[in-house]
């Protein structure tokens, strides 16, 4: 039996179906809404509103739970790896160890890049910031592989899936060696997916380079916990940019260009930010009194989530990766690492915090892993994008496969003039 819910304007009562998802809460099918009343909704940020159904990935903040096609962060980031994760993400199971194997393999011999493209790096300005490097040359990939954006076609687009995944690593590296002048790194066939990045990244031609595994390891895990995060900012600009038809690439540079904004894939960058100004352990009772006082513009960065209103279960990987890496490096006189550390104690015993649940969230210990691995902050949201584009890709590929799906057109509240007649310019 069908459920209905009532929408209630004046005299006129309007029925809307209610649909359940398998796990979550309940939703009123409003699309019929304007052609009934002739009233829409009104929900800044769509925060109250589903845009889409998806099997990907599920949300539920006042519990702290986050699942990939039904799997819990915590097992995904313990006991597998990233691609495994991806291959989850896109094909909505975990695979076989043969079908692990052929992904791997695929993913791998995708990962170069075509020649050309190297030239066109050198358009940009030697210190121009690698976000902008990146979504520029993400959205260039389609002039060099027109043969895979043809939406239409799924061959097309599964191939247009392993190239973006595969030589995203690729170009983030490049963006980055661009930045500080070294010169390009090729990826090499017989590394693993983040370990080939790391090396890309560190490595110069003039001495052999060796990968930590732990670091490997660690970065690997970081790609997981960042992997999708249901309809955030940046996978709804996928989402609408796709929308259109436009291709894979056009669609993937859309999310990082929206990914780049402070309040969305900056917040690691805010974080460690927030710990430069702190400055030293002494310091933190001062502004641990600023962020208490409400008249205080002041704010801590990198706690609390505006969607988990628990603690956030990738933070909880997240720390202990943080510590991991920390203690193979053998870092230990870091003065932001220290203030880091001591914020981390009061958080998850002060009083103030804990009622307010204010934890430390992901960004927290995001930024001062990679701080401690050796990327500069402007390298922090690149590597966001990275871990995030199977994400967006397995996001496009369900609604391109979606029947129902259309062009997103939100609706607005107008308030600006009402309609009225031109003036000419004599008589103004």
């Amino acid at each position: 039996m069908s459920e209905t819910g009532k929408f209630i304007l004046g005299d006129k009562t309007v029925e809307m179906p209610v649909k359940h998802g398998s796990i979550g809460p309940a939703v009123a099918d409003i699309a019929k809404l304007y052609s009934q009343t002739g009233m829409f909704t009104y929900d800044p940020g769509f925060t109250s509103t589903a845009s889409c159904e998806s099997k990907i990935t599920y949300i539920d903040g006042d519990e702290g739970v986050l699942l990939h096609r039904g799997y819990p962060i915590e097992q995904l980031a313990e006991h597998g790896d990233f691609l495994e994760t991806c291959y989850l993400l896109l094909y909505g199971e975990l695979p076989t160890a043969n079908q692990k194997a052929d992904f791997d393999y695929r993913i791998t011999r995708h990962t170069m890049i075509h020649e050309q493209m190297a030239k066109f790096f050198s358009g940009f300005r030697r210190d121009a910031h690698p976000m902008a490097v990146m979504v520029a040359s993400v959205g260039a990939l389609s002039a060099f592989y027109h043969d895979s954006t043809d939406i239409s076609d799924p061959q097309q687009r599964v191939v247009a899936t392993m190239r973006i995944i595969a030589k995203m690593p690729t170009m983030a590296a490049m963006a980055y060696k661009y930045n500080i002048g070294q010169p390009f790194i090729y990826p090499k066939n017989d590394l693993d997916y983040t370990s080939n990045f790391l090396r890309m990244c560190f490595a110069v031609p003039c001495e052999e380079y060796k990968v930590n595994p732990i670091l490997s390891r660690a970065l690997d895990r970081i790609f997981i916990l960042h992997a999708d995060h249901e309809q955030n900012a940046s996978t709804s600009t996928v989402r609408l940019a796709g929308s259109s038809g436009a291709n894979p690439f056009a669609c993937i540079a859309a999310g990082i260009a929206c990914l780049w904004g402070p309040a969305h894939g900056g917040a690691n960058e805010a974080a460690l930010k927030m710990l430069s100004e702190i400055g030293s352990v002494e310091n933190i009772p001062k502004y641990i009194a600023k962020a208490k006082d409400k008249n205080d513009p002041f704010r801590l960065m990198g706690f609390g989530h505006r969607v988990y209103k628990n603690y956030d279960p990738r933070a909880k990987i997240m720390a202990k990766t943080c510590h991991e890496v920390l203690g193979e490096l053998g870092i230990k006189d870091d003065p932001l690492l220290d203030v880091a550390v001591e914020l981390e104690r009061i958080a998850l015993h002060d009083e103030y915090f804990v009622e307010k649940k204010l934890y430390p969230n992901i960004d927290f210990y995001s930024g001062i892993t990679l701080k401690a691995m050796g990327f500069p902050v402007s390298m922090f949201t690149v590597l966001f994008a990275l871990a995030r584009t199977v994400g967006w890709i397995a996001q496009w590929k369900e609604m391109i496969e979606d029947p129902s799906q259309k062009i997103g057109r939100p609706r607005q509240l107008y308030t600006g003039a009402p309609k009225r007649d031109y003036v000419k310019m004599g008589s103004r």
